[in-house]
């Protein structure tokens, strides 16, 4: 039972950005801006600014369940999220230790590759995340192009995207998913099917090339959420509220795909 004056916890478990827009950084950014304590399981360092990445160096398997053991044996967590998890045998221990420490509302964001381009997930790993992570996840978020990859669907319109996230929800295991439509032409829409219900979440189409860390933020953003008890729906609509603002008030830093602003949606609420 929550005590409604406690502190909610969120957890991700997700790979470290050096130049702190997405990753784990951005998380704990969003995770605070909402009200939430983070905290956070490392599954791999990466060396990269907002021209690229120039590399990855993950973190043993085993060090990834004593980070999430740690933490969920003293603070628990209210809800979780999963980011990069680089390979198979890592998703195999991510999932293992989800199912022993019971942790109902997981965010997985599905993530595979960085903005600029360089691949975040092993091609062998993909089989791993439908198979051992899916199924447990409460809400998927992938974009169109981790949706095809995940599905094995083409997603080019909103049709696609539905019947990616019925794959998703009736085949592949998820409770609910997201499928963002921020890469397909025209206003992006994002559809949610909980396997019973759609919803769908008209957004704006901002001009500018700094969105690196949306699907982070976004993920983490609906785990903040989730933590605080509220609906997926409601939960949902939040997440899409603070990756919009933050889009439309990017700090516009770096000489390449630029970080967001963790800090709009609170400063566009006072």
């Amino acid at each position: 039972m929550q005590r409604n004056d406690r502190m909610r916890v969120a957890l991700t478990i997700a790979g470290s950005d050096s130049g702190g827009g997405a990753g784990i950084q951005a998380d704990l950014k969003t995770f605070q801006m909402l009200g939430v304590f983070g905290t956070s399981a490392v599954t791999a360092v990466t060396a990269q600014n907002t021209l690229g990445v120039r590399g990855v160096y993950p973190i043993p398997p085993e060090g990834v369940a004593a980070q999430i053991d740690a933490v969920l044996e003293d603070l628990g967590a209210d809800a979780a999220k999963t980011g990069m998890l680089v390979h198979a045998e890592l998703i195999a221990v991510v999932a293992e230790r989800v199912r022993y420490h019971r942790l109902d509302r997981l965010v997985v964001d599905p993530v595979m590759v960085a903005k600029g381009g360089t691949r975040l997930l092993e091609p062998d790993a993909e089989r791993a995340l439908r198979d051992l992570l899916l199924p447990l996840a409460f809400v998927v978020t992938p974009n169109a192009p981790e949706a095809e990859a995940l599905t094995g669907l083409r997603v080019t319109d909103r049709r696609s995207q539905e019947r990616a996230a019925e794959m998703l929800v009736r085949e592949l295991g998820a409770r609910a998913a997201v499928v963002k439509g921020g890469h397909l032409d025209g206003p992006p829409v994002d559809v949610l099917f909980d396997g019973r219900e759609w919803t769908y979440l008209e957004g704006e189409r901002i001009a500018t090339r700094h969105t690196h860390g949306t699907g982070c933020t976004f993920s983490a953003a609906l785990a903040a959420e989730l933590a605080k008890g509220r609906p997926l729906d409601e939960a949902v609509r939040t997440a899409k509220a603070f990756v919009t603002a933050a889009v439309r008030r990017v700090p516009g830093i770096g000489g390449g795909h630029g970080p967001i602003n963790h800090w709009a949606y609170a400063e566009d609420k006072r």
